[in-house]
């Protein structure tokens, strides 16, 4: 176990270069911040001379590799950081200097327990992108297959390691001043963070993650998952097909290729809401670096290290929720929230509805470019605020592409309208899931489950409950009443009778004799 003293240190150097970036001033400005913590930041920026608007993306990128992941995942919470560093958060490229060819090489070679030559062919020395966890090459298979090769950055692991102890430590020490810091609970904000890196260190369950996205994704031909060497790939290597395309974010260049960009961002809804709602499976990190066009129009999508899941029941609540906003119908969206517990039982559903309506309303049938962000974040932290509304851990990953995916469409398509775009897809959805028919096939499934476990049941009731034997039933006995004689008359009686005994027993001996 980590000292305090470690973890203290580790947090006064990390501040001290928060510090020369201007991060500490709005910590330390909060009222929500307590004193304790106000004293801690006031400490790690004494002296410290920063810029006047504060770099938040740029002090975390100095930091190293978790802090950036930390960042990203920060970037999706602003009623943690606040609306203006969450923007600023948004910002971090993940790119950093690459690790030197012989430690990838040698990482190569590990895991496979062969040289490099005789798994690739050609292998590019020089990175196509480095990224804090890991960097990719271009190579070619030894069976003439192009290639794109993931592998881990050496000693990312115990990196990560370190600074998730101080992360974790941190988090609990400001949980325990309760008020703000404990709705928003960022112990469990921690852990969940520290779930998603978790499955980026490995890259082996990345590829068994796109192989399940690239099944389910079948039903939407406009969107392409990558086929998996599973051959060229471990742990700390994926190997994956090589796709040629053009981000997303490079407008210009899609209108030059002949792409239809309002298509392209439709598809991406689409597919988005295919993998949150139907599937409940979805891929959670679809920055413009993730996401390309190709040149027969379908979008491609990579990095499967972050990958978000919603159970049946969720997906429901969710679908509903959205569809609820999309047709104002803000009565049923507040009664799920109650349903869903993610609002204590001791507040008014009507007062819910109004709240959410008074959010709703001022954005409805607007396109995104029309909608003020900061004016609609405000009303919904205005809204968990005054309901206690606890932070829900397990949708912060749908929270965040969600997020990323509006943004994401809008750089493709400033028109379009997120809501009428998704309206038809949920409809349907619903239709199908909310249905009657959906409702009695549930039932009958219900009813087959309950069935098979008859089976097993009464073996159970059998083994506490076992048949009689062949022998015939005894008579009755009767009742006989037991006479119990005074303590001390019992204790008496055993002493005369050990007495008695002793003596014959020396009585014995000497006749022996």
């Amino acid at each position: 176990m980590t000292a305090s003293v470690t973890h203290l240190w580790r947090l006064l150097k990390w501040g001290r270069t928060l510090a020369r970036h201007g991060a500490l001033r709005g910590i330390e400005a909060d009222p929500m911040t307590p004193r304790p913590v106000r004293r801690l930041v006031r400490i790690a920026r004494f002296g410290a001379r920063g810029p006047a608007v504060p770099q938040y993306a740029a002090a975390l990128t100095a930091i190293g590799p978790a802090a950036i992941k930390l960042g990203q995942a920060l970037s999706t919470r602003p009623d943690l950081v606040g609306e203006k560093a969450a923007e600023n958060l948004s910002q971090l490229q993940d790119d950093l200097p690459p690790a030197p060819f012989a430690l990838i090489k040698k990482t190569i070679e590990a895991s496979f327990g062969a040289p490099l030559e005789t798994l690739y062919s050609s292998f590019d020395e020089t990175p196509v992108g480095a990224a804090s966890i890991a960097q990719v090459h271009r190579a070619v298979t030894t069976d003439g297959r192009d290639v794109a090769v993931k592998v881990l950055r050496p000693g990312i692991e115990e990196d990560l390691t370190k600074a998730i102890e101080t992360y974790e430590w941190a988090a609990a020490h400001a949980e325990r001043y309760g008020g703000e810091l404990q709705r928003l609970r960022p112990r469990l904000v921690v852990a969940q963070f520290k779930q998603w890196t978790a499955r980026e260190l490995d890259l082996q369950r990345e590829a068994a993650s796109a192989s399940e996205l690239r099944e389910n994704m079948v039903a939407e031909p406009g969107y392409y998952v990558p086929e998996i060497d599973w051959r060229r790939t471990a742990r700390r290597v994926l190997t994956l097909e090589w796709l040629d395309g053009i981000k997303l974010n490079d407008r210009e260049a899609l209108i030059a290729e002949g792409q239809d960009c309002h298509a392209l961002a439709g598809t991406l809804v689409r597919a988005f809401l295919r993998q949150a709602v139907v599937d409940g499976f979805f891929h959670a990190d679809l920055h413009h670096g993730n996401l390309f066009a190709l040149k027969d129009g379908r979008i491609a999508a990579i990095d499967f290290g972050i990958m978000g899941r919603v159970d049946r029941r969720a997906r429901m609540w969710l679908a509903e929720i959205l569809y609820g906003l999309i047709t104002g119908n803000y009565r049923r969206v507040a009664e799920i929230h109650f349903e869903a517990q993610y609002v204590p039982g001791h507040h008014n559903v009507q007062e819910f509805a109004t709240a959410l309506r008074a959010a709703g309303e001022p954005i409805r049938g607007l396109p995104v470019k029309d909608i003020s962000v900061g004016r609609m974040l405000e009303s919904l932290f205005s809204i968990t605020r005054d309901f206690d509304m606890p932070t829900q851990p397990h949708l912060l990953l749908l929270q965040k592409s969600m997020v990323m995916n509006e943004g994401v469409a809008t750089a493709l398509d400033p028109d379009i309208n997120m809501w009428e775009t998704a309206e038809p897809f949920l409809r349907e959805w619903m239709r199908s899931e909310l249905g009657p028919e959906a409702y009695y096939a549930d039932r009958i499934i219900d009813l087959v489950r309950a069935m098979k476990k008859l089976p097993k049941l009464i073996d159970r009731l059998d083994e506490y409950y076992p048949p009689r034997g062949a022998a015939p039933p005894p008579p009755p006995l009767p009742d006989i009443a037991i006479v119990r004689p005074a303590r001390g008359l019992g204790y008496l009686t055993t002493a005369v009778l050990a007495g008695l005994a002793g003596a014959a027993a020396a009585a014995a001996i000497l006749l022996a004799r």
